[in-house]
């Protein structure tokens, strides 16, 4: 018998960027880009520093929900793998070609990263990655 309802998402804050939305979240960020978008080393180098802002001293996870179909140049996970506490790496999408790109994104990163088709499992996932629980 559940006595409690399910623990609330609250965001801490959204960012608009030229190409899509950051959502920050108390130890994750979700990514939610927009179709056609070119993830390139210079946005990802905003997204790094959303990440210093809010994660600074403290382990953290990284949500890409994949609604739209858009570009990413591969050589960003080169520095993404550099953040130290970021823990968690998940990548969420019912599409075919997601699948096959995470393959090849999976070989840049070397760090801890998942596939998921549902964005509850990824979020389950990325928590215990960053808490240890």
């Amino acid at each position: 018998m559940r006595v409690e309802g399910p623990k609330k998402r609250v965001i801490v804050r959204e960012y608009d960027l030229e190409i899509g939305k950051i959502q920050v979240y108390e130890n994750y960020m979700v990514s939610l880009f927009d179709e056609d978008a070119t993830l390139t080393l210079e946005r990802a180098y905003q997204i790094i520093g959303i990440s210093e802002i809010h994660f600074r001293n403290k382990n953290f996870g990284m949500i890409s929900l994949r609604k739209n179909s858009y570009a990413v140049d591969p050589t960003i996970y080169t520095y993404l793998r550099q953040l130290e506490n970021l823990k968690a790496f998940a990548i969420v999408s019912v599409k075919e070609i997601d699948m096959h790109n995470f393959k090849i994104e999976k070989l840049f990163y070397k760090k801890p990263m998942k596939f998921f088709i549902e964005y509850d499992n990824a979020l389950a996932w990325v928590r215990r990655r960053v808490t240890g629980k």
